[in-house]
Formats: C-alpha cells, sequence, structure tokens
C-alpha cells in the first residue's frame, strides 16, 4: 500500500513538472470604429501565429507551453490605449503586440515601460516611438521617415511633381508621415504649397480641399487612414482637381480599394512600409492560409503581426523562460526568417531591415511599381 501511494505521488509530481502552462500574450489595436478592418486583420495575423506554435508544440523551461491570446480595443484613441494597456498588465500577458496606430503606441508605451513588458508594434511607423529610450518596445515594420523619403524620391523623380500640398489627420501617425513627406520633397525641390491639417473622424474636406484647388498644385498628399482618405479623394474628384492623390501606407489597404472603387484611376498612388506580400518569403503560402482560415483577404499588417507574435514567442524559447525580465535581453539579439523577411532590431528596437515599395493602382488593385 505504502509502495503505491509512494508510486501516485511520484507520478504526480513527474506529471506537475510536464504539465502544460498557460502563457497569455496581449494584442491590443482597434477592434471597434472606423479602421476595424485593420484592428481585426492584424488580430487574425496574431492569432494564426500562436495556432501555429501550439500545433508544433513549445517546451520552455522543461514544461510544455500553451500560448493563449488576449485582445483588447484600444480604439486608435490614445487615452484609451493607456487603459488598454494596464489591463494587459494587470491581466498577466508576457508580452504583447500592438498598437496599431503611432497615435496608441507612444502613450501606451510608458506603461509598458514601467511594467517592464515588451511590447512590439506591427505598424506603429512613427519614429518617436523608438526614440524614447525604453528598453521594451520593438518594432518589425519600417518608420516614417524611410517611407516619407522613398515617396519624396518616387514623386520627384519618376512622377515629376513640383508643386505638392500636404494634408494629414493630426494624429502622431498621419502628422509624423507628412512631416517626412515634406522635409523630403523640399530636399528634393519640390514646394511645398500649402499645409493643412484635419482629424481622423472627419468626412467633409471641402473647405480644406476649394483653397487648395486654387493652388493648382501637381499632387496632393494626405497623411492618414483610408475612413478618411476615401471621402477626400471622392471630393477631390468632385472638385475638379486634377492633382495626383498621394499617400502611406494606411491608405494602401483593400478596405480603400472597396471605398473609393468609383473615383479610384492611375493618379492615385501609395507608399506602404515594407514588401509586397507576393515577394515576401512566406507571402504566398501566408495569404493562402490566411484567407482560407479566416474567410477573407488580408487587408494590410496582418502578416506584420504574425512576425511580431513569432519574436516574442522566438525570444522566449531563446531565453527558455516565459517572464519578461528572463526573455527581454533575447529580443536584443534575436534572428530569424518571418513571413516578411528577415526579423532582427537595431539598438533603439527597429527593425534593421524596413524595406518600404511604392504602389499605383492598375486594374481594380494595388500595383508595386518598384
Amino acid at each position: 500500500m505504502q509502495r503505491t501511494v509512494l508510486a501516485l505521488a511520484l507520478l504526480g509530481l513527474t506529471s506537475a513538472a510536464y504539465a502544460d502552462i498557460t502563457v497569455k500574450l496581449g494584442a491590443a489595436g482597434p477592434l471597434t470604429g472606423p479602421i476595424s478592418h485593420i484592428g481585426k486583420d492584424g488580430e487574425n495575423g496574431i492569432r494564426l501565429a500562436i495556432e501555429d506554435a501550439n500545433a508544433k508544440g513549445v517546451t520552455i523551461g522543461g514544461q510544455k507551453v500553451k500560448f493563449e491570446l488576449v485582445s483588447e480595443d484600444d480604439q486608435a484613441d490614445p487615452r484609451t490605449a493607456t487603459t488598454v494597456a494596464q489591463r494587459l498588465v494587470d491581466a498577466g500577458v508576457k508580452g504583447v503586440i500592438g498598437h496599431v496606430t503611432s497615435g496608441a503606441s507612444i502613450p501606451a508605451s510608458r506603461v509598458y515601460e514601467q511594467a517592464g513588458l515588451p511590447v512590439i508594434t506591427p505598424s506603429s511607423t512613427s519614429p518617436l516611438l523608438t526614440r524614447q529610450g525604453f528598453k521594451v518596445t520593438y518594432r518589425v515594420i519600417a518608420n516614417d521617415l524611410q517611407q516619407g523619403e522613398a515617396m519624396a524620391k518616387y514623386a520627384t523623380k519618376k512622377l515629376g511633381i513640383k508643386k505638392v500640398a500636404v494634408i494629414d489627420d493630426r494624429t502622431a501617425y498621419g502628422q509624423g508621415l507628412a512631416d517626412a513627406l515634406s522635409d523630403s520633397m523640399r530636399k528634393d525641390g519640390a514646394q511645398i504649397v500649402a499645409r493643412e491639417f484635419t482629424n481622423d473622424k472627419a468626412s467633409d474636406f471641402t473647405a480644406i480641399l476649394t483653397k487648395i484647388k486654387g493652388l493648382n498644385p501637381d499632387a496632393i498628399f494626405y497623411g492618414g487612414m483610408d475612413a478618411q482618405g476615401s471621402p477626400m479623394l471622392r471630393q477631390v474628384r468632385q472638385l475638379g482637381i486634377k492633382a495626383a492623390f498621394l499617400s502611406g501606407d494606411g491608405l494602401c489597404t483593400a478596405e480603400m480599394l472597396k471605398l473609393s472603387a468609383a473615383v479610384m484611376d492611375n493618379r492615385v498612388f501609395c507608399t506602404q512600409a515594407g514588401i509586397p506580400m507576393d515577394k515576401m518569403p512566406g507571402g504566398a503560402k501566408f495569404r493562402e492560409r490566411f484567407e482560407q482560415r479566416f474567410k477573407g483577404e488580408v487587408q494590410l499588417y496582418a502578416p506584420y503581426n504574425y512576425d511580431a507574435a513569432t519574436a516574442l514567442i522566438e525570444a522566449m524559447k531563446a531565453a527558455n523562460s516565459v517572464e519578461p525580465a528572463k526573455y527581454l535581453p533575447a529580443l536584443k539579439t534575436l534572428k530569424f526568417k518571418g513571413i516578411t523577411g528577415n526579423i532582427a532590431f537595431d539598438a533603439n528596437g527597429d527593425i534593421r531591415e524596413g524595406g518600404v515599395t511604392f504602389y499605383s493602382f492598375k486594374d481594380g488593385k494595388w500595383v508595386a511599381t518598384e
């Protein structure tokens, strides 16, 4: 009897030692509101990465790990973002993928820094995010400076743009991108004939555009998201403005094509941080799996969300620990081939190989030109 009890006790200890542990990974982005399609797209990218990791089986610290997604809606709002960040910290997540917008990421990053919780953004491109000196903040996509320089070069050298009117939505993303574009355009010899702003809730841009029409620009650049970019483009054409319409990755979406189908033409261009999905190392397969799993097309950042989630998991594996303080150093030296390309970070937490691609509208879709 005693031997049986002892054997059962030992078996219990052995089973406990190798029992599955659940590790929560946080996600933060807009799941409601005008850009919820981008937030949900990213959330699904994270979900796919977690499902893949769980299917392969991950053992850390001698225990089999099961990853679990804890997702929060920040509404792309700075104040809500800090609340959401604290909620994720309190929930005991071991790392965070987010936020989607720079306006949310920048204030939320302070919460994560104070908690010592690693956070990797898949899409926040403001240079300010990684210039705060924080130890826990990382990014898997090119920043606004790179996008602005690429757009300016293409606009001046390829399109022959000499006069540009610039509008932004006053968010950290929109204003940062517009500033980067303006600075680069001036350096390339172009003239900024107007510098206007709106907000990320607006839908009527008639007053701004009427003023701009009188200046006869060669192009209008908008720094913001597709929810405002679409009605702005419609109003540009309704007012008879023939200028090219330029934007960043916030408008380089499938949703923009749907919302603006009636007015899209060969004078509409955008830059997107990263490379086209069909040129990503794992892009074609990812698109196929994503669309089969979620019954919808990739909007924009899903592959980057996948790589951001994978980076957290790979750092945990490298450090043999799921505790933030122990695996955080591993992020600094992390190197792996992701869906979007080689994942490795510089001293600031920025991606080392962050490409930028220029797109034009052609035959009903965005087509990479260079």
